[in-house]
Formats: C-alpha cells, structure tokens, sequence
C-alpha cells in the first residue's frame, strides 16, 4: 500500500472533521441540519434577507441544482420564500420567510454552546488564522 503524503492527509483529515461536525450539528440544532443553518444564515445577512438561487449556492458551496433541492422541503416548512427576481425574469430569489428567522435564532444560541464545547476555550489568535487557511483553501478549490 501507498503511504500518502501529508498534504493528502490533510485534505482526508478535513474530510473526515467535515462529515462529523455535520452530524455533530445537525443532532444539536433542534430540528435545523448545519446546511439549512447555513442557508438561513446567509439568507439573514444578505441585502433585504435575500439572495439570487445561484448567489446561494455559491455562498454555501454547493449547485444550483444542490441548493434547490434543499430548498424546496425549507419552503414547505415556511424556512424560506422564493420569487422571481426584479431585475432577471429568468432568475429565482429566495428570501428567509418568518418561520426562518425564528429557527435561525433558536439554532444560533444552540451553535454557539456547541461550538464553545468544541472548542474549549481556543485563543482567538489561533482560531483567525485555522479560519483564513480555510477561507483560502475554499477560494482555490472553486
């Protein structure tokens, strides 16, 4: 067998803490999966709580496509609201609805217990600079 090298294992390593922090979020949201949670976060935090579909996906990682799909189960619930977009016949908003923005709030104070539990008093330093090698890690991997 190959040993890989330790870049590799970085990439497996970022994986592997993706995937559990996914479940670990998604049981201790109370009922918001980390995906929606980063739907509606980005939704409350954009221009007029709205956003274009495709701007949406880009902000959460995921397609076009990706992004609908999750939001059609989100709308039924009344998470999010969509429409069609003043300036772009063809294009589709989606905007927090009510509903959303109180689930948003209850799963924020839930997220930030969690992550103080995980993070266990990590000095700002050093969470900065975890988080600017992990913002540009995302911008080369476009």
């Amino acid at each position: 067998m190959k040993v890989v090298n330790q870049s590799v294992e970085l990439i497996l390593g970022l994986a592997k803490t993706q995937a559990m922090l996914t479940r670990r979020f998604d049981r201790g949201l109370g009922g918001l999966g980390l995906t929606e949670f980063t739907i509606l976060h980005h939704l409350s935090v954009a221009i007029d709580e709205k956003m274009r579909r495709i701007d949406l996906a880009d902000k959460v990682g995921l397609t076009a496509s990706g992004v609908t799909r999750l939001l059609l189960p989100m709308e039924k619930i009344g998470l999010v609201k969509s429409g069609k977009s003043e300036g772009d016949a063809r294009a589709r908003y989606v905007a927090i609805a009510p509903g959303g923005k109180r689930k948003l709030s209850e799963a924020i104070e839930r997220m930030e217990l969690l992550v103080d539990e995980l993070l266990l008093g990590e000095k700002s330093t050093k969470i900065e600079k975890i988080t600017t090698f992990i913002s540009e890690l995302g911008r080369r991997a476009r």
